[in-house]
């Protein structure tokens, strides 16, 4: 039973990516919005450009993972084909856990060109290749669980998007995307505490910079398991709920 429902997510997982997530309006959307907005504040200072770079690979996690995740069920539930996959031999949490991977997968490639690009482009040195790599994937799975939130928690696709912008917009400037959250007015930090981009950063600075702002390593680690748990159990219950109504 245990095979079946992992082949089961991951052919859901699979679909997505071929139906949702490589269109070019969402490559677009997870590539072209964080190098314009990083460049805005490049051109500004350039002697900063390698300091963004953690923030840049960041804010791309945020984007790509929760580009289409925030409206891939709201739209399947509009279009009743969301019914289809109810009625297949899967759990509840194998549907959801598949739609969640197939942000994961697409957060992680937009993520890597990112990544890539910053080594080619900025020239950010960076050690401990295993370990960067596992923060990115745990950082687009957090991310992509809260896009799957967005997307049961509201009927209508604008409604899905307005929230995620609702929270995307706010976290690249409070979490350490531009400014570190340690340079920030203080009564700004409890929020930046709170927000779970906050700990990709500093994870992902650690690993390029061997140095971090605000969170220790061990400490993003366990709040962004933490967060996964908690957005993808509370979206299956939020679903759970939507379906029994």
């Amino acid at each position: 039973m245990f095979k079946e429902e992992v082949k089961g997510l991951l052919y859901i997982a699979l679909k997505d990516l071929k139906m949702y997530y490589f269109k070019p309006p969402n490559v677009s959307w997870g590539i072209m919005f964080p190098i314009v907005i990083t460049l805005a504040f490049i051109l500004r200072n350039p002697s900063d450009a390698k300091d963004l770079a953690s923030g840049l690979i960041a804010m791309s996690i945020l984007f790509a993972a929760t580009s289409a995740e925030a409206i891939v069920i709201v739209f399947e539930r509009r279009t009743r084909t969301f019914e289809r996959l109810l009625l297949a031999p899967l759990s509840l949490q194998a549907i959801l856990f598949g739609k969640v991977i197939g942000g994961v997968i697409f957060g992680f490639i937009m993520s890597s060109v990112f990544l890539v690009g910053s080594v080619i482009f900025l020239g950010v040195p960076f050690s401990n290749t295993i370990f960067l790599l596992a923060s990115l994937a745990l950082s687009v799975f957090v991310f992509s669980a809260f896009g799957t939130l967005i997307s049961v928690a509201v009927k209508e696709i604008f409604d899905a998007t307005t929230l995620a912008n609702f929270f995307r917009f706010p976290m690249i400037f409070i979490c350490g995307v531009f400014i570190p959250v340690s340079a920030l007015p203080s009564f700004l930090h409890p929020i930046a505490y709170v927000l779970p981009l906050t700990y990709s950063v500093d994870l992902i600075r650690f690993f390029i910079t061997g140095s971090y702002d605000i969170v220790q390593p061990t400490v993003c680690v366990i709040v962004l398991i933490f967060y996964s748990i908690v957005l993808f159990y509370l979206s299956v219950w939020v679903l759970k709920r939507r379906i029994e109504q």
